[in-house]
């Protein structure tokens, strides 16, 4: 009888010990939040509906045909990657209640490309990005003050930032329109004062300066955006704002034949988006622009060539412009941060790999990274640029000159950088 029982209790404990191998066999190698054995979900919120929609609702498709691509073709480490996009119209509230959802609700392993200076600084601090430990990658606004380790020791840039910006173009004021009366539009919140504070710091005195709030871009506006510019005798003109105010501003200027020097940010540039939005060929001829990226139309770039390709087949229907070739380039970046993370990644893996590893992804932007243990610095400069008669950008003077510079006191310099070489068939291996 005694034996019987024993026999009976080890035969009991086997079964227990076999269902339980069979558990954890079936179970991931961890739990981390929005990573599966099948799957990673990435969040991402920007405007997809409103008035500084056009361009922007373009990124997260861009990403997402990227993301499909890599999906056909192994995936990382076997994973699917699932891009889920919430609309937040450009207001940094619906940013807050659509952030939360992609956090809370669908449980995203991290954001990419979350979009807005105004937006990211109100959830990074109703959300509590930070104190969740959410990694925050390749934000798409170039607010220098994301480059705040200690606040923002999550998150991630990916543009430079607009005080770079602002003193690339101040140098190049003072090397190419010297002695020219100066007016500046820009937006009247983070994005904007970001530049000013740097155009100040350089030394640019502007003759005529002109504010607008965020959504209040509209052909009225801008009718007393040109008329303080003309009243002022600007005959260079800075646009530091999206494409859907600078699309109003050029047409209202071209209708009352008030024709300066346009310098516009690298934000509200793309010459297609505002060609779509009615700007004229004529009008564009000539304007300058800082520019990270080659030309979406210089197929003669491997990054452009292997992207074009992948917009083709997975993004069917969509022309490739500049914010196409930002969603898939931030597409790229992305799984090269998910693959140096490793094949069991955790978010605070990701975080640790973009700081070790980041400043050496590959990226179709001709300026070095900055990530490092002390820095979430994304790219370091800008080649200024000159729109032709067709629309399209091409490097002024001739030929690339890249400046990099940093946010703070530091020169601007030409540099010498070379970027890495696009992976083999646009997927990186591992890092």
């Amino acid at each position: 009888m005694i034996r019987k029982t024993r026999a009976k209790g080890t035969w009991l404990v086997a079964t227990v010990l076999a269902v339980g191998s069979l558990f954890a066999t079936a179970l991931p190698a961890h739990a981390e939040t929005g990573v599966s054995s099948s799957e990673i979900k990435l969040g991402i919120t920007l405007p997809l509906t409103g008035a500084a929609s056009p361009g922007y609702n373009k990124i997260g498709n861009a990403m997402n045909a990227y993301f499909k691509y890599v999906n056909d073709n192994g995936g990382v480490y076997g994973r699917k990657i699932t891009l889920i996009q919430k609309n937040d119209e450009y207001s940094p509230q619906l940013s807050i209640a659509k952030t939360n959802e992609l956090i809370l609700k669908d449980k995203v392993f991290a954001l990419v490309g979350p979009l807005g200076t105004a937006n990211y600084t109100s959830v990074h601090k109703s959300v509590g990005i930070a104190k969740r430990g959410v990694p925050s990658l390749f934000l798409n606004t170039g607010f220098s003050g994301f480059a705040n380790k200690k606040t923002y020791p999550t998150s991630f840039m990916v543009l430079p930032s607009y005080a770079m910006e602002a003193k690339i173009i101040a140098q190049h004021l003072k090397e190419n329109h010297a002695g020219k009366k100066l007016g500046i539009v820009y937006q009247n919140d983070e994005f904007g004062i970001d530049g000013m504070g740097a155009f100040k710091a350089a030394g640019t005195k502007f003759d005529v300066s002109v504010a607008y709030t965020s959504g209040t871009q509209s052909a009225a506006t801008a009718q007393t955006w040109v008329s303080q510019l003309a009243a002022g005798g600007a005959q260079v003109v800075v646009f530091f704002g999206v494409t859907s105010a600078t699309a109003p501003l050029l047409a209202v200027a071209a209708a009352a034949k008030y024709a300066p020097q346009w310098i516009l940010g690298s934000v509200g540039a793309d010459p297609l988006t505002l060609r779509a939005l009615g700007v004229p060929l004529a009008v564009l001829n000539g304007a300058q622009t800082p520019a990270g990226n080659p030309s979406p139309n210089d197929t003669s770039d491997e990054y452009v060539k292997q992207f074009q390709e992948i917009n083709t087949k997975y993004n069917t229907g969509t022309a490739f412009d500049d914010y196409v070739l930002q969603g898939m380039n931030i597409g790229l970046m992305t799984v090269q941060g998910l693959r140096a993370a490793g094949s069991n990644p955790t978010r605070k893996k990701l975080i640790s790999a973009m700081e070790t590893k980041g400043s050496t992804f590959a990226s179709v932007a001709y300026s070095p990274l900055g990530f490092s243990k002390t820095s979430n610095v994304g790219h370091t400069g800008y080649y200024m640029a000159v729109m032709d008669a067709n629309g399209d950008r091409k490097p002024f003077g001739g030929k690339v000159t890249l400046y990099t510079t940093n946010s703070g006191s530091g020169p601007v310099v030409v540099s010498t950088f070379k970027r890495p070489a696009m992976p083999a068939r646009g997927l990186p291996s591992n890092s």
